[in-house]
């Protein structure tokens, strides 16, 4: 608040009659009473804070006001002077002060003496009001109960723990670690003893043990049960409304506008333009309100409880109880009542065995119906159910089917492979059990178990020659060799060489060279289990020219891919006798294997490599016919292998068996089945890899020849591809027999199948 000076005349009224010395006394006592008010107001404007000037300078005018205004009184001389014109300058009381004063403006010195002492009274009091406001403004201020003389700041005091002080005081010097020598023992005991001890906290920061006051504690206290520190304060005062209905004279807040508030936003009138040009391209649209006009229907059936618990997302349904059958009703049906044998075969079995808990019983009428005696163990075991049910939410995943199936190749994409039937060679009598095909590609053999082997014409289908070799064939084939023009035939316990003399004459030439050079090692042979013989009189007039008699019957006969070796296969458990391997050249056979772990089934040469391949019940076993040894044994993961193919490059194998699998092996990549195909529904009879196209083929006894398109790269890192691409029909199936054997064209891509329907057929 400024003072007013229009409400002080510069030149108050004073009374003239006075002397001079009295005028002269009163100025001096003017003067010092002056000084000692500037000394008194000096000190108290040093004591006094921000937040109080303003008032303390009005009390300071008043005073002074008074003050003058006391001289005044007392000067008779009421000329203008320096003083009275300063002192009138520094009035700032208000006109109803002035009347007061002028009521008594004829004041004695000894009144003017108790006015000056009460006057002093008065400043000491002021200034002793204001000590006290000064002391009440800190007193509440929680900076002077903290302990700073460690200056460290709010750091973790674990920095220090490898330092023999723990922080600095005010003089930047270090503040040493107070020395505690106690232990558990000692803690123990002030536990016990000292009836501080749970008042006692110790202070990290200064490292000192601090016992608590009872005001702390009661503070404490307060704090863990969630009250207010100040025990006075009332948290369920009345608020103080500053905004309400009234009207109020000056506002709470009158700070004007800026100056934005008058002008329209730019960066509104941006984002307002783009929404609009989002709604008007589509790329926004505004929200559909829903039409209640036709009403909203619900389902009357529906259960309570789902439709009560379908807003819980993760409420998990119990189990529900299974509804009563035919079985136990009170009057069952004639077929669910049990027979003697059925009742006693259910007394037999155990309580966990049985398919009915009880027996059904037939009643005449509802009210003859007994109590049920399994009720209360029924209940209680329904209980069990409820509470020890596995509550366990499936997570459903919405996959499409499409993308769980491998992206392959369009069989178009891989052809050619055979499509079409196209040939059907007729002549057997009985089950063609296995057919071969020349190396040139022009001649196909066939055995059949009507005892015959018949030599066709590939291209006319047309039957060339028939050898009767007095028993049923089991395999049938020919050599590898293009040079060399002959088939061997596996006719009971006996495997025939076969010239049939079909090829050319240079062919021919050179096989009866080698036929003729075989004599002269003859008399080298010792005698063995196996015996060779020459062939006589009208066996040999139809092309029949040696003869290997084995102990057992044989089931399979295999080349190797240079033509001097042959390969048969006698499944048999009690001998170990089961393989053997012949050299035609000189007319010797042995036994590769002193013990047969398992039954063989099939056997085969690797193309290049000296392996060989036997293939048993379970697995199928290659050994190094250089080294004589194992290497590696395929696991086929079947029940029983049937037949066996070897591919051209001799890195992969495909294994056919009873239980309709066909399985291929990666010879690089590991012992068990790099894929397994399960396309047929019946036994798998026979398989074979091409030796030019990427195609391998199967045959099964459900009638069909399914061809796969089978691609091996030369990077061993990229696995083989295996396609699926043409399912062939057309064979008979006889007495649940359908495709007995199956062999590819050496050059056209073309396959030969024999069936049980005495027919062999040419797919292209």
């Amino acid at each position: 608040m400024t003072p007013s000076y229009d409400a002080f005349p510069l030149t108050p009224e004073v009374p003239t009659c006075c002397t001079m010395e009295e005028s002269s006394s009163r100025n001096m006592r003017s003067s010092e009473q002056r000084e000692e008010m500037e000394k008194v107001s000096e000190k108290t404007v040093k004591k006094r804070s921000k937040d109080e000037e303003d008032e303390e300078q009005v009390e300071v005018f008043n005073f002074n006001n008074k003050c003058s205004e006391e001289e005044e009184e007392e000067e008779e001389d009421r000329s203008d002077s320096e003083d009275s014109v300063f002192s009138g300058l520094e009035d700032s009381g208000s006109d109803s002060e002035d009347d007061d004063d002028d009521e008594d403006l004829k004041v004695e010195p000894e009144q003017t003496l108790q006015i000056e002492e009460e006057d002093k009274k008065k400043e000491a009091a002021v200034t002793e009001v204001e000590e006290e406001k000064h002391e009440d403004e800190y007193q509440h201020d929680s900076s002077d109960e903290e302990d700073i003389r460690n200056t460290v700041g709010n750091i973790p005091m674990e920095w220090y723990k490898d330092f023999p002080h723990i922080g600095y005081n005010l003089d930047g010097k270090k503040i040493y670690k107070p020395i505690r020598n106690k232990d558990e023992l000692d803690d123990f005991l002030d536990k016990m003893e000292d009836p501080n001890y749970w008042r006692t906290v110790h202070d990290k920061q200064t490292g000192s043990d601090i016992v608590l006051s009872d005001e702390q504690v009661e503070l404490v206290n307060r704090l863990q049960r969630g009250q207010f520190g100040d025990v006075n304060f009332n948290e369920y005062q009345p608020q103080v409304e500053f905004f309400s209905q009234d009207v109020m004279l000056h506002p709470v807040t009158n700070r004007p506008a800026d100056k934005r508030s008058f002008i329209p936003s730019l960066i509104e009138k941006e984002k307002v333009s783009k929404l609009v040009h989002a709604i008007k391209m589509g790329w926004i649209k505004p929200r559909r309100t829903e039409d209640d006009s036709r009403g909203r229907y619900y389902d009357l059936w529906t259960n309570e409880d789902s439709s009560l618990l379908a807003r819980h997302k993760m409420h998990l349904p119990a189990p529900k109880a299974p509804l009563p059958g035919h079985q136990e009703s009170y009057n069952p049906p004639p077929e669910y009542l049990f027979t003697d044998e059925e009742r006693a075969l259910w007394e037999q079995q155990d309580a966990s065995d049985r398919k009915l808990p009880f027996v059904p019983t037939r009643f005449s009428s509802l009210r003859q119906v007994p109590a049920f005696p399994r009720f209360l163990h029924e209940r209680f075991e329904r209980c069990l159910d409820l509470y020890l049910c596995p509550r366990q939410r499936k997570m459903r995943v919405n996959v499409n089917p499409e993308d769980l199936i491998p992206k392959l190749p369009k069989p178009k994409d891989l052809q050619p492979f055979p499509t079409t039937q196209s040939l059907v060679y007729r002549g057997h009598s009985g089950l063609v059990r296995s057919i071969s095909v020349s190396p040139s590609g022009q001649w196909l053999a066939s055995g059949s178990d009507d005892g015959s082997v018949r030599f066709w014409e590939v291209c006319s289908s047309r039957c060339m020659k028939t050898v009767q070799v007095g028993g049923a064939v089991k395999s049938i084939a020919w050599n590898p060799n293009p040079s060399v023009c002959l088939l061997a035939v596996a006719q009971d316990s006996v495997v025939l060489i076969l010239s049939p003399l079909l090829a050319e004459r240079q062919v021919v030439l050179s096989t009866e060279r080698l036929l003729s050079g075989q004599r002269e090692a003859e008399s080298t042979e010792e005698a063995g289990p196996v015996k060779w013989s020459d062939v006589e009189g009208e066996e040999l007039s139809q092309g029949i020219r040696l003869k290997i008699q084995h102990p057992k019957a044989v089931h399979q006969v295999t080349w190797h891919a240079k033509g001097d070796y042959l390969a048969s296969v006698m499944p048999d458990h009690s001998s170990h006798l089961q393989v053997f391997i012949h050299q035609v050249s000189r007319r010797r056979s042995q036994n590769p294997f002193r013990k047969n772990k398992g039954l063989v089934q099939c056997v085969s040469f690797h193309p290049v490599r000296p392996y060989f391949f036997v293939g048993t019940q379970r697995s199928v076993r290659i050994y190094n016919l250089v080294k004589q040894e194992m290497t590696k044994k395929l696991q086929a993961n079947s029940k029983w292998i049937s037949s066996m193919a070897v591919h051209p490059g001799g890195d992969h194998v495909i294994c056919g068996s009873y239980d309709c699998r066909l399985s291929w092996f990666d010879l690089d990549l590991s012992t068990k089945p790099y894929k397994m195909l399960r396309h047929h529904k019946k036994a798998v009879r026979g398989v074979a890899y091409h030796r030019l196209y990427p195609l391998f083929a199967s045959a099964s006894d459900d009638g069909s020849v399914i061809v796969c398109h089978g691609t091996v790269y030369s990077d061993l890192l990229q696995n083989p591809l295996i396609v699926p691409v043409k399912v062939l029909r057309g064979h008979v199936i006889t007495h649940d027999l359908g495709v007995l054997d199956v062999t590819f064209h050496p050059t056209q891509p073309w396959i030969f199948s024999s069936g049980a329907d005495a027919t062999i057929r040419l797919f292209t």
